[in-house]
């Protein structure tokens, strides 16, 4: 069974930065799509990054919502079984509950979040 922790998160001031990691009990990452989303009350959870393998290449396929393009970052490493996200020039309306999701074969596994809080 994939258990994801997730930590990192807490409170900062707008233009500061954060940095979550998530960490699976079993080596998962190396074949997984790694993930991280969020939700706000009331909304839907949205993607905001992802890193996977391109199964036609075998490079690093990663992705990033719109809104986080520039500013957040998503790294793995399979050796520590972790996947990153660093968030830079965060903005208030990047408050949000942050979860990770490890995508197996289309199967989701989700961390329990951790809250990210910034102040203007």
């Amino acid at each position: 069974q994939v258990q994801l922790v997730e930590s990192g998160g807490g409170l900062v001031q707008a233009g500061g930065s954060l940095t979550l990691a998530c960490t699976s009990s079993i080596s998962v990452f190396s074949v997984a799509t790694g993930a991280w989303y969020r939700q706000t009350p009331g909304k839907q959870r949205e993607l905001v990054a992802s890193i996977g393998t391109a199964l036609t290449t075998g490079s690093k396929s990663i992705n990033y919502a719109d809104s986080v393009k520039g500013r957040f970052a998503i790294s793995r490493d399979t050796a520590k079984n972790t996947v990153y996200l660093q968030m830079n020039s965060l903005k208030p309306e990047d408050t949000a509950v942050y979860y990770c999701n490890a995508n197996l074969k289309d199967r989701h596994y989700w961390g329990q979040g951790t809250q990210v809080t910034v102040s203007s």
